[in-house]
């Protein structure tokens, strides 16, 4: 198993709240971590629930009666979205032991996020529960080693994916994972979305990555309007495949694009969706700096927790790939190169000086970190993830 650091954030929340929900798309390894978390803690501390086996289902007959009677342990409810008539009844559990006493570490709930999911767990459990994005294994997971980064840009990070023993079966892996996905899971969660036409959308998604959206040439594509593309997208969204990264806002007098960024969230369903098998497809294919720069902007996301994230363009030509709202009111941005041999460009400065930014870097993929002008340092993509860390979560 790869060590994952959301391993840390469950047990920390399990600390704070009664409820903990694990959210990320499927063969994410959500299930994996939870055991291993039920394993640190002892089999006579846990019970886990597979809401899609009948015969967990049938011990949740009486949900209420079963759950009361594990009083004093962990109960960890995989698939809950299976079954979200149970969140008014964990609802009723927390305020009752509450009141006895029992405040945290009761319930561990895995689901593949959705608006129902959402929805239901914060109304139900407001104030109640806390949770924790597992994403695909990133670069800061694996390691600095430039053949690791490699890996993990080629594959993904799911774990399958990741851990093939040739890139063969890697795609052959992820392409399963995007058919399972067009034909069960989604419809199993609710829209009813032809599989081949969010197929081509996806794909058009991939070949557009880290591109402002563009909904009307979408629409155009697909032979749809733009109220069915913001569905779709808003679908992909939601289930932590696809992410929309806003525009920067803040006042600077200067014309400011005001459309989202839109990445397909993990490489190598990119590198799947276009078809692109070894490294060297990936290097030799347009893509190939997108697809890097998406995987970069992936880690400093997930580094970075909750601070505020988005990017930075002007008309006249400025341009930041991520800016940071960090703490104490102080602003950092992030450069995303794939070149071992970084400069920095004058949108880049002009970029800096706009947002006001306290530090600048430039993520790159060698190792070794200096000083590339006045305030902006070169860092390799597995250091950049702590600097990031560093100025908007702390240590």
């Amino acid at each position: 198993m790869i060590p994952r650091s959301a391993l840390g954030e469950l047990r920390s929340a399990l600390t704070r709240f009664p409820v903990v929900a694990l959210l990320g798309p499927r063969q994410v390894g959500k299930t994996t971590l939870a055991l291993a978390l039920a394993d640190s803690l002892g089999a006579d501390r846990v019970r886990y629930l597979d809401l899609e086996s009948p015969e967990d289902r049938a011990r949740i007959a009486d949900a209420e009666a079963y759950l009361e009677a594990q009083r004093g342990r962990l109960v960890i409810l995989d698939e809950i979205h299976r079954h979200p008539g149970l969140f008014p009844v964990l609802r009723g559990l927390v305020d009752r032991r509450r009141r006895a006493g029992a405040r945290v570490g009761q319930f561990l709930v895995l689901g593949s996020a959705s608006l129902d999911l959402l929805r239901q767990s914060s109304e139900s459990l407001a104030g109640r529960i806390a949770f924790v994005e597992l994403t695909p294994v990133r670069v800061e997971e694996i390691g600095a080693d430039r053949a690791a980064v490699e890996r993990v840009w080629l594959r993904g990070g799911f774990p399958e994916s990741l851990l093939a023993e040739g890139d063969a079966a890697s795609l052959s892996w992820r392409r399963a994972f995007i058919r399972t996905y067009l034909e069960r899971d989604i419809p199993q969660l609710g829209p009813r979305i032809p599989a081949e036409t969010l197929r081509r959308f996806w794909t058009m998604l991939a070949h557009g990555q880290g591109q402002l959206l563009n909904a009307s040439r979408l629409a155009s594509g697909l032979g749809v309007s733009g109220h069915t593309v913001a569905r779709y997208l808003d679908l992909l969204v939601d289930l932590l495949l696809v992410r929309r990264l806003p525009p920067w806002s803040g006042n600077v007098g200067k014309r400011l694009t005001k459309s989202p960024k839109v990445y397909v969230r993990d490489s190598g369903l990119v590198h799947a969706l276009l078809g692109l098998e070894t490294l060297e497809d990936v290097l030799g294919h347009p893509v190939a700096g997108a697809s890097w720069e998406g995987m970069v902007v992936e880690g400093a996301l997930a580094a970075a927790g909750d601070a505020p994230a988005s990017f930075y363009r002007t008309s006249a030509g400025a341009e930041v790939d991520l800016v940071f709202e960090g703490r104490h009111g102080r602003r950092y941005v992030v450069e995303i190169k794939r070149s071992s041999a970084p400069t920095v460009t004058r949108g880049f400065r002009n970029g800096c000086e706009d947002v006001g930014a306290s530090e600048a870097i430039v993520a790159y993929p060698g190792r070794e970190r200096f000083p590339l002008a006045e305030g902006i340092e070169a860092i390799g993509v597995h250091d950049a993830m702590g600097w990031i860390r560093e100025r908007t979560v702390g240590t």
